[in-house]
């Protein structure tokens, strides 16, 4: 039996802004966010190493929960739960 990394009654959207300046990465998620019709958590991966002070600055902003991860020197990912 695979264990699932979260919960299944809610669904994970992966957003890939890989690649990306600022504020796509941000831009990218605020689009995601209009789309969701319910609670939902969203994954955000960037390269941009400025998208951490825009995408946690507009989680607390906005009272969504923001888990932030650096994996590498480029590579940032960001657990969004609204």
């Amino acid at each position: 039996m695979n264990e699932q990394p979260y919960s299944t009654s809610t669904d994970v959207v992966e957003i890939d802004a890989m690649g990306q300046p600022c504020p796509m990465p941000l831009l990218m998620l605020k689009r995601q966010l209009k789309k969701s019709t319910s609670a939902q958590m969203f994954c955000l991966k960037s390269s941009d190493p400025h998208s951490e002070i825009d995408v946690t600055r507009y989680c607390q902003i906005h009272d969504l929960k923001c888990t932030f991860s650096k994996l590498s020197e480029h590579e940032f990912h960001y657990l969004i739960e609204s």
